[in-house]
């Protein structure tokens, strides 16, 4: 792509990062909220077996569908945004990639998911929400980072009735958030019709508590939860682990080049 090309993409104040997947490129402007290894961490989770159709709950920029394209072969992959903002950069980062036949994205509210988009349709469903509590923590000057990590517009409970009503029977649902929320996750999961079935705990390294928990939960699946083994992000020498090496795809890129 030239100079040209890329400025006629962008908008004031944004920028064109590659990703690291497959030379996908995504739309992100500084200013407000950028993603983090959490979202490369549930899209890498929620990668396993084969899905036709994907949708992406609070997707900001499109960067878990991005990925997603690259890691599965799902026909189709939906996400819903509310800021418009965000929202247009995904539309764009759709475009800039060629992927206008896959990726597809609504800007609505959460809460108003399965009427824009088919309910019961979908084969998986995936979730990086905002992590604080509206009345907890000090909130962002900046609305846009604020809405990303402030339950300001949806609640977790939002997120998870939302994730009930687009799933088919069977079909599962990949969320990543905070240790101390997985009383309500179990709690509001069963109460829409969904089983927690499996776990696995984040943390920075061995020596520092879980940061972060990834969950699979099943639309009328069983009761019966597994815990996979933690998950560590960085040796005691401040590299990243085998297997982070490996969710990034940086061992692929050494043996390509080796």
């Amino acid at each position: 792509m030239t100079e040209q090309e890329r400025q006629a993409v962008l908008e004031e104040g944004e920028r064109l990062d590659d990703i690291g997947f497959g030379g996908l490129r995504l739309i992100q402007k500084p200013g407000e909220f950028c993603y983090g290894i959490d979202a490369v961490l549930l899209a890498d989770f929620a990668s396993a077996g084969k899905a036709g159709k994907i949708a992406d709950l609070g997707t900001g920029t499109g960067i878990i569908p991005l990925i997603l394209s690259h890691k599965t072969e799902a026909e189709e992959i939906w996400g819903i945004e509310i800021q418009k903002d965000s929202w247009s950069r995904a539309v764009r980062a759709a475009k800039l990639n060629q992927l206008e036949d896959r990726l597809h994205f609504v800007c609505c509210d959460v809460k108003e998911a399965a009427e824009q988009l088919t309910a019961g349709s979908f084969d998986v469903v995936v979730s990086n929400p905002p992590y604080t509590r509206a009345v907890c923590g000090m909130q962002s000057e900046n609305r846009a980072k604020m809405i990303a990590r402030h339950e300001t517009t949806a609640g977790l409970e939002d997120f998870i009735l939302a994730a009930s009503r687009l799933l088919r029977k069977g079909g599962s649902f990949f969320l990543i958030h905070r240790p101390e929320r997985i009383p309500d996750i179990c709690w509001h999961c069963r109460n829409c019709g969904m089983e927690t079935k499996e776990m696995r705990l984040v943390s920075t390294n061995r020596d520092v508590k879980p940061s972060m928990v990834l969950v699979r939960c099943v639309k009328g699946g069983g009761n019966e939860l597994r815990f996979r083994n933690p998950l560590y992000i960085y040796r005691q020498n401040g590299s990243y682990t085998s297997e982070i090496q490996r969710i990034y795809e940086r061992n692929r890129e050494k043996n390509q080049s080796g």
